[in-house]
């Protein structure tokens, strides 16, 4: 009797055909940090996850953040945002990333939801590709956040790519990028990093994002910008929404993806704003409410108290200003460590240039590694990074930044 139940349960498991699911493959990034705990050794360095770290490797939150927290604890945050979100959080976060004072706020162009940080900010913009974009095809950096490519994939949205990192001088592939461009079809989205591209820390210079806007206007593609580190790139807020403001200044439409994982610390939080400016205040509207009916079905309210905090520091001018120096002083500490390495490797004779490391921008140091380099690295020294040479700048700090250099001259020169 038992040996027939097994039998039968047998035949039921197969009839759902989950003995066909394959398993995943690892995540590239995540395996790196299984591998990095499993390490033993004592001296051992994650260079592979984007999360901010201080000079003492260890993970930061703002006290900004702390001051925000104490304010809202104890009041009644247990009922359901509304679909699309806090809306105070909303409008302060397009005014951070488009200007206090941008005219198409002020005139009501601007639709705008709360979403589950960038990563959910995408992920509605590819959905929104789909439903009213019908054919238009999506370019993507060459290379890109990993992330990028499932997000759109699993949208149905179609991809095409187009150059930007030129490996010869670890820099951008600007006339490569116009180029690609150019060749695409009027209605095409062309997903641009806001600043501190990610994984190269290559950015545009405010010139060549002019010549971009122009360019782009007049071949009538569509921007859509993923801003994950608004002030964590320069230090000024600003600064890093230059690119934004002059495609805005040129009159364009488009979307933006805003993330407060890194630049607030809000990592677990899922904190982010999905926005989209439009030619009127009725396309706002129209744009607005189709964003809202497809994040119902996908996880019908946002979570609240991240945005709330966020939300808290951005409202009070006080904390908005002491925010601005927090995320200045992380900025900072990644530049700092970007010339002591760079300075470490120069000093050891290294016959390589290694300006590269200054070049570039933001969380993120496109090192030029190979990845049989980075093997050697993991293998030989007990450091982790991406396979394709990018080191998370944030792990870097003034106790392992010696060993690090020693590592790379070693796997660069021997």
């Amino acid at each position: 009797m038992l040996q027939q139940r097994a039998v039968a349960t047998s035949a039921i498991h197969r009839a759902f055909g989950l003995e066909a699911v394959p398993e995943a493959a690892k995540d590239p990034i995540l395996g790196i940090t299984e591998n990095f705990l499993a390490d033993k050794d004592a001296n051992k360095v994650n260079l592979g996850v984007g999360a901010y770290r201080d000079d003492q490797g260890k993970p930061l939150v703002l006290s900004v953040v702390r001051e925000a927290e104490k304010r809202i604890a104890g009041n009644d945050f247990h009922e359901y945002l509304p679909i699309g979100g806090l809306k105070s959080f909303n409008q302060n976060s397009i005014k951070l990333a488009y200007g206090d004072n941008a005219d198409v706020i002020k005139k009501g162009q601007v639709a705008a939801v709360q979403s589950l940080s960038g990563t959910g900010a995408c992920r509605l913009m590819a959905e929104f590709m789909k439903r009213f974009m019908p054919g238009a095809k999506v370019y993507i950096p060459k290379p890109t956040w990993s992330n990028h490519h499932n997000i759109f994939r699993d949208a149905g949205v179609e991809e095409a790519s187009f150059r930007y990192y030129k490996p010869e001088t670890r820099g951008l592939d600007f006339e490569g990028m116009m180029s690609d461009l150019k060749a695409a079809p009027p209605g095409s989205v062309v997903l641009l990093h806001a600043c501190a591209h990610n994984p190269t820390g290559v950015d545009p210079t405010p010139a060549q994002w002019q010549e971009l806007s122009t360019m782009m206007k007049e071949k009538k593609l569509f921007p859509l910008f993923d801003m994950a580190y608004q002030g964590f790139a320069s230090g000024d807020c600003d600064r890093d929404a230059k690119a934004i403001r002059t495609f805005l200044k040129d009159g364009h439409q488009m979307g933006l993806a805003q993330s407060y994982a890194k630049n607030m610390g809000l990592y677990g939080q899922r904190v982010g704003c999905f926005s989209i400016v439009t030619g009127s205040p009725k396309e706002a509207a129209a744009v607005e409410s189709q964003m809202k009916n497809i994040a119902r079905p996908m996880y019908s309210n946002p979570p609240l108290f991240g945005a709330a905090a966020v939300d808290t520091i951005l409202k009070d001018p006080k904390l908005k200003a002491q925010w601005f120096e927090e995320v200045k002083g992380m900025a900072d500490r990644i530049i700092d460590m970007r010339k002591l390495l760079r300075s470490k490797l120069e000093a050891l004779g290294s016959p390589l240039s290694w300006n590269h490391i200054t070049d570039q921008i933001g969380m993120f140091c496109f090192s030029g590694l190979t990845p049989e380099q980075v093997d050697r690295l993991a293998k030989e020294h007990h450091i982790y990074m991406t396979r394709n040479g990018r080191i998370s700048m944030a792990g870097v700090n003034s106790q392992n930044v010696a060993r690090l250099a020693e590592a790379i001259h070693k796997v660069t020169t021997q």
